[in-house]
């Protein structure tokens, strides 16, 4: 019996490695949408190889391109928000939610509406809303499963065990590209040098978000959401190999770790065939060849956004919507080479005091509540850059 499946998000690096482990057994799957942004060349022929229902591309002006693309193979095209909310209603049994930022939220929480397994990538869905994103899937009996490689390690070293008796949860970080760099060079790195990652091949945004740290700030957020686990109990530590990437510590001191090679087609593969384990195209780790694991405690100095999480874990609410909001917007800056790179965590941070103070962070979480925080802290930040 076949799946039918959807890929939000099918251009970038998860979609991609979606897609090579659906084609490696193609028998098994039916695609029924494909979503991407600007990439339509890669994503109608992904469509075409695939045989998909539907291409959805986010951004209308680029409909033509795709539509023609497309032409004659038979696959529809479509574009914007309201195409992708109709790409998550189409029946499906498995979703995967790898669209970047607070716009994988919508078409998520759709999915979820409709019964299916959502397999889920976007850590801004737990950040901005993780209790409307449980609370769906409870209601409507679907299933949300990790992506992320930290939290799908962390799922899968707690498969069998009590969360009553967990004391302690280890988010590893590989520290991103500036981990040895002196603090006082931090001022000065440019978008080009945030955007290599040591050990990991993603897009630009994460790569520059794993050098601030703020994409481990983001997994703080997701582990207390997803998991219920108290900020108390969710630690991080910098791990320069990047081949534990969780531990669990239970009452009686044994912690157990997740190993395996920094390919994300192991947390993909994990969730696409969950609750079984099937063979995955990774690499086998020669545990004698690597020698050591290394480990040091972040730098509250080096990586504020560390700090940041650990206020909006406390303060609840919008405060993750108003968190990240921030975060891209200023994201956006640095790119842009409109502000430096440490000055990221200053805008975010002076968000987060502006709309505090105007208790702008304590309505309840719905998905209205959510868009408005997400609107007004990217506006805030706009101002807040202005001004630097």
């Amino acid at each position: 019996m076949t799946r039918r499946v959807t890929i939000f998000g099918a251009t970038g690096s998860i979609g991609a490695n979606t897609l090579d482990l659906i084609g490696r057994e193609r028998e098994a799957f039916d695609v029924v949408a494909l979503t991407g942004g600007r990439n339509v060349h890669a994503l109608a022929a992904a469509a075409r190889d695939f045989g998909a229902e539907v291409a959805i591309t986010a951004f209308d002006d680029c409909l033509d391109d795709l539509r023609e693309a497309l032409a004659g193979s038979g696959v529809e095209a479509a574009s914007g928000e309201n195409a992708l909310i109709e790409a998550a209603e189409r029946p499906a049994d498995w979703v995967m939610s790898a669209i970047v930022g607070a716009a994988g939220l919508p078409p998520g929480l759709k999915a979820l509406e409709q019964g299916a397994t959502l397999a889920l990538a976007n850590k801004e869905s737990l950040v901005t809303a993780g209790p409307l994103l449980m609370e769906t899937a409870r209601a409507h009996g679907a299933e949300v499963l990790p992506v992320d490689s930290e939290h799908s390690a962390v799922f899968q070293a707690l498969k069998g065990e009590d969360i009553a008796s967990v004391e302690r949860v280890i988010i590893t970080a590989s520290g991103g590209a500036f981990r040895d760099w002196p603090i006082e060079r931090l001022k000065a790195a440019t978008c080009a040098e945030a955007s290599s990652h040591p050990n990991w091949d993603m897009g630009q945004r994460i790569t520059i978000d794993s050098a601030s740290m703020f994409n481990k700030a983001l997994e703080l957020i997701e582990t207390k959401e997803y998991f219920g686990i108290t900020p108390d109990k969710i630690e991080t530590v910098i791990h320069p190999e990047s081949l534990i990437h969780a531990l669990v510590g239970h009452s009686d001191g044994g912690l157990i770790a997740h190993v395996g090679p920094p390919d994300m087609r192991h947390a993909i593969g994990y969730a696409l065939h969950y609750p079984e384990r099937k063979p995955l195209p990774v690499e086998r780790l020669d545990l004698a060849k690597i020698g050591q694991f290394t480990f040091r405690a972040p730098d509250p100095e080096r990586y504020p956004a560390l700090g940041l999480a650990r206020d909006v874990m406390e303060a609840g609410g919008l405060s993750g919507a108003t968190f990240n909001a921030a975060k891209e917007t200023a994201l956006d800056s640095f790119i842009d080479g409109g502000i430096g790179f440490t000055q990221m965590a200053d805008v975010v941070a002076e968000v987060i005091e502006i709309m505090s103070a105007d208790s702008l962070v304590n309505a309840s979480i719905t998905l209205e509540s959510v868009r408005e925080a997400d609107q007004l802290a990217r506006q805030r930040a706009k101002d807040v850059i202005d001004r630097k």
